[in-house]
């Protein structure tokens, strides 16, 4: 019997210390602790399919919390499934005791423990849709109060108006005025339409008023 764990960090620049102390405190081997460093959109993880191979019936795996196995309710069970049924491997989490299933080796342990599971996962899941539905709300009511987001445009450069003349006029290709702008040509006549809607708008504005 082997002891593992397994640590997942959502993007470089997270830091995966305290999972890692909680692991070293279960007495998990530094060989023996499996760390990805990105999100889990999905299980292509190579830190994640190395540990699975090496798991053997029998083994002790210590996860940090329920939702390193997976991003929804349905992955979350696919995957304890896989370890705990098909591998036969013993999964603890850490910030879950409930959720351990070398415990209790009999029939009301195990029962427990998937249902613990079952509930933890679907308000895991539900959690994780309520902040995307906040952070939907939020990104409207800032744009309903023109509050700006995400990078903001270049700069335009000083030859940019004439050269918007010269290529609306016909004097002037677009790829050419784009080269001279130093900007794809897609860029170019997005942000020369995008300029004259904000003009027609003004005017549409100094038209009321009037």
């Amino acid at each position: 019997m082997a002891t593992y764990g397994y640590v997942r960090v959502s993007s470089l620049d997270q830091n995966e210390d305290r999972q890692l102390r909680g692991l070293r405190e279960r007495g998990v081997a530094p060989g023996n602790i499996f760390v990805d460093k990105q999100s889990g959109k999905d299980f292509e993880r190579p830190a994640y399919k190395r540990l699975k191979k090496r798991l053997r019936e029998g083994d002790i795996l210590y996860i940090p919390s329920i939702d390193r196995l997976g991003r929804n309710y349905v992955e979350i069970q696919e995957q304890w499934r896989l370890l705990t049924k098909q591998i036969k491997v013993e999964v603890a989490v850490l910030d879950m005791p409930l959720l351990d299933t070398s415990r209790e080796k009999n029939l009301m342990g195990t029962f427990i423990a998937d249902l613990v599971l079952q509930i933890l996962s679907f308000v895991a899941e539900s959690e994780r849709n309520s902040i995307r539905e906040r952070q939907a709300q939020g990104i409207a009511a800032a744009r309903a109060r023109g509050v700006h987001l995400g990078r903001r445009p270049k700069p335009l450069p000083k030859n940019f108006l004439p050269l918007v003349d010269a290529w609306r006029q016909g004097k002037l290709k677009g790829s050419e005025a784009a080269r001279r702008c130093c900007m794809p040509l897609a860029t170019f006549r997005y942000r020369a339409d995008k300029l004259q809607g904000e003009e027609n708008g003004r005017e549409q504005q100094k038209g009321r008023k009037l």
